[in-house]
């Protein structure tokens, strides 16, 4: 298990990627969007990721199928995505 909450995980990257908010300046903005698209590019890859596991819901090894259930609730209920 990790020693890391979800909160700590999002500091570190927020800080390992910078802001990603624009600030409405020309000088600063273009830095930020370049920000975000590794941003984005982060979030489809760890998506990606979950989905992969949510794939296993219907194992029959209990644990692959606990693990497959809660991924796949979490890309449908949380995030929206239909099959």
């Amino acid at each position: 298990m990790s020693d890391f909450t979800a909160e700590q995980v999002k500091s570190l990257v927020e800080k390992i990627v910078g802001p990603i908010e624009p600030a409405g300046a020309t000088h600063v903005d273009g830095e930020r969007f370049e920000n975000l698209k590794v941003m984005c590019e982060l979030v489809d890859s760890l998506v990606t990721e979950i989905d992969g596991v949510g794939m296993h819901k219907d194992s029959h090894m209990a644990s692959v199928k606990k693990a497959g259930e809660y991924a796949s609730d979490f890309i449908t209920k949380n995030l929206g995505v239909v099959e």
